[in-house]
């Protein structure tokens, strides 16, 4: 991979970890101040609905952020864009369309069809 592309995905990875921190702290935040105060039980299900739905996707940001700081680590360590089953080269156009991939497309294709048998 061409070092200005790395550095391109580099900076992308950076901006999302940033903007996905950030978010993070603010619904953290909203979560810590807000409390439930309601006589209305329809009221008070609907609030502990919102917050956990709040929990959830805090859950996934959060595992979207450990990805992306992964990545970031493997373009440290020059190993990023190394599919981490068979060891070859990621198509640089699915590494622009989701950076944070660990497998190239033959490996990820064969891991859902695994998946797909062991839920049968």
């Amino acid at each position: 991979m061409k070092k200005r592309e790395l550095e391109r995905i580099r900076k992308m990875l950076k901006g999302q970890l940033e903007e996905l921190t950030q978010k993070s702290d603010e619904a953290i935040a909203s979560l810590l101040n807000s409390t439930v105060h309601s006589a209305d039980p329809l009221d008070r299900t609907s609030q502990q609905l919102e917050r956990d739905f709040t929990l959830h996707m805090l859950d996934r940001e959060n595992k979207l952020m450990m990805k992306i700081k992964k990545a970031l680590r493997k373009i440290e360590d020059q190993s990023f864009g190394i599919c981490e089953i068979c060891g070859e080269e990621i198509d640089i156009e699915r590494l622009r369309s989701r950076p944070v991939t660990e497998l190239c497309i033959g490996c990820k294709t064969l891991q859902e069809k695994l998946e797909k048998l062991s839920c049968e």
